[in-house]
């Protein structure tokens, strides 16, 4: 309330100075200068406690609604957390979700400009949004040295947020776009984080194409990572980068983009705030059925139609793959040619000697007899 007072008082002196410039392209300059200021008024001040209260200027009261509801313990606990973000597309909606949501603090990672460094143009349009939320900025190339060094420092960082115990990152989403800094991301909370120190982050990585998505919740020592399930095209000894042709841009939309990003922040939120289920992998399609079904059965057709022929054509075993039906086909036409018409093959029925069974049961009656004797014997 103090700052809003003090924009006010310096608005009045600044009309006043107005009043009394003759110079036309001065007083243009003073209506410049007006206009930040008051830009700088409709700028929301920063709220100390989280409150239930419904009113015009609590942006949280329909998020603490859901303590009433019964879906969240204690939601005021999100100011107390840390979520870092590799951002590229899908990162960028989802570290607005979060700044809406009230996270207490995100750190932004990107090598790309948009005028001014991506990640630094993403702090001021979220401190915007939310200026509770604390916000770092950090433009580099986590794949370099340089670069894999300052993304682990920040990560190990403790902070004290709202609570006065120092806590460093809860949870890492990795929302990169190539493999090798997926692998990175990997490494630093499987290898670094998860054995050889005393702390350990979680993980939900993330991708996504025009029409499709999926993610992956990471957690070092309990789940697989990503290093143990690669996509095939990495599995495969493909190296990516030739998979990429220049002047050429994958397809994105921006729908995807927020639907998947959408459920990355939802279940972020349900492993911070301990509410609901968290899925260990989400996979969404937002092509319309019918299209993935003749897509399916295309490929599906195409395939059997490049092994139509037969297999094991020609082999040092001459070995042949052949249908049931024509084994029979084969064995029937076989025997009928033998034989005269009418006439079939049967095997013959062995001739049993009724003596020799007679026999057999007294060499079995002695046997037992004999057992019998030495079990008397030997009480």
């Amino acid at each position: 309330m103090q700052m809003e007072e003090d924009l006010q008082t310096l608005l009045q002196d600044l009309e006043a100075l107005k009043a009394c410039i003759s110079n036309p392209s001065r007083v243009d300059s003073v209506d410049q200068v007006m206009n930040l200021k008051k830009a700088g008024m409709a700028k929301r001040s920063k709220v100390k406690d989280m409150s239930a209260e419904v009113i015009d200027n609590n942006p949280y009261s329909r998020l603490m609604a859901l303590q009433r509801m019964g879906i969240v313990v204690n939601y005021e606990r999100i100011r107390e957390f840390s979520v870092a973000i590799v951002v590229r597309g899908v990162g960028s909606v989802a570290a607005e979700m979060l700044t809406r949501c009230g996270i207490g603090r995100l750190l932004l990672y990107d090598y790309d400009t948009v005028g001014m460094t991506k990640t630094d143009a993403a702090v001021q349009t979220l401190e915007e949004i939310n200026p509770d939320v604390v916000l770092e900025s950090y433009s580099l190339n986590i794949t370099t040295v340089e670069g894999f060094g300052v993304f682990m420092e920040s990560l190990k960082r403790e902070v004290s947020l709202r609570s006065k115990q120092k806590s460093r990152v809860d949870l890492v989403l990795s929302c990169v776009d190539n493999y090798e800094a997926r692998m990175v991301v990997n490494q630093v909370g499987c290898l670094f984080f998860g054995h050889c120190f005393p702390y350990s982050f979680k993980k939900l990585c993330v991708s996504e194409d025009a029409v499709s998505g999926h993610i992956q919740l990471l957690v070092p020592g309990e789940t697989a990572c990503f290093a143990c399930a690669p996509p095939l095209v990495v599995a495969s000894g493909v190296d990516e980068r030739t998979l990429k042709r220049e002047g050429v841009c994958a397809a994105s939309l921006p729908t995807t983009m927020g639907v998947v990003a959408g459920l990355l922040v939802q279940n972020a939120l349900k492993y911070l705030l301990k509410f609901g289920n968290v899925s260990p992998y989400l996979e969404e399609y937002l092509q319309a059925k019918p299209a993935r079904e003749a897509a399916a059965k295309a490929k599906l057709e195409a395939e059997s139609s490049e092994n139509d022929g037969p297999l094991h054509v020609d082999n040092e075993w001459n070995i042949s793959v052949v249908d049931d039906k024509e084994i029979e086909t084969i064995n029937a036409s076989s025997s009928s040619a033998a034989l005269p018409e009418g006439l079939i093959h049967e095997l013959p029925v062995a001739e049993i000697d009724p003596g020799a069974v007679e026999t057999k049961e007294i060499e079995d009656d002695l046997m037992e007899l004999q057992r019998q004797l030495d079990a008397l014997n030997a009480s």
